[in-house]
């Protein structure tokens, strides 16, 4: 897929704000500081499309851009940051729980994981809920340039083998690196892939 069309939509607070057309949406989440914005600006060929901050934590909104008119990447709110208040928090809030669980225009959700980590215990939570509620998902490992090559493969395999303890089959995975463009045709082509499977989307839940 060749991205030639990156703009930013709209903002939305509750899923009954997205937009309601029949484009569908490809998602990405994780937990805050993992690269998110900048996988996104990697991904679009646009620099400053996504904010990238230094205060993680900060997209507290749903952010739809619309890709060559034809389909929507969706930016969610990070999860699992301690420096907001409790009653931002929750482990995954209420924004997070609703888009995920009862948006219909969600097609598929990238969960992204920082490479550099063991795994980490709310990921495998949130992986966990997506299992058991059916949502289809990838998982996109991050910062692959801060690791050897040997350190990245027994990373995969240790993250890998976590899941197989409770999973039969495992998700799709891809390694990435916005520093250095790793894995952008590898993500942009699944999207594509996933896109031909022509689902309609039903009507946005709220």
């Amino acid at each position: 897929m060749q991205i030639t069309k990156a703009e930013f939509k709209c903002s939305s607070e509750k899923i009954s704000q997205v937009p309601k057309d029949n484009l569908r949406d490809v998602a990405f989440i994780g937990r805050s500081n993992v690269g998110k914005s900048s996988l996104i600006n990697m991904l679009t060929g646009r620099k400053g499309l996504a904010k990238v901050s230094a205060t993680p934590g900060k997209t507290r909104l749903i952010n739809h851009f619309c890709i060559n008119n034809s389909w929507y990447l969706v930016d969610l709110p990070g999860y699992g940051y301690a420096r907001v208040s409790k009653s931002q928090r929750g482990e995954f809030s209420k924004i997070i729980l609703d888009y995920v669980l009862k948006c219909r225009k969600m097609h598929f959700l990238f969960v992204l994981v920082d490479s550099r980590l063991e795994p980490q215990a709310i990921d495998l939570r949130f992986i966990e809920m997506l299992g058991e509620n059916g949502v289809p998902f990838g998982i996109i490992f991050t910062k692959t340039d801060k690791l050897s090559a040997s350190q990245l493969k027994r990373s995969v395999e240790r993250f890998s083998k976590t899941l197989s303890e409770q999973w039969e089959e495992l998700p799709p995975m891809i390694c990435t690196s916005s520093e250095k463009g790793a894995g952008r045709e590898e993500v942009l082509d699944f999207i594509d892939e996933c896109l031909k499977q022509q689902v309609e989307p039903e009507e946005v839940v709220e």
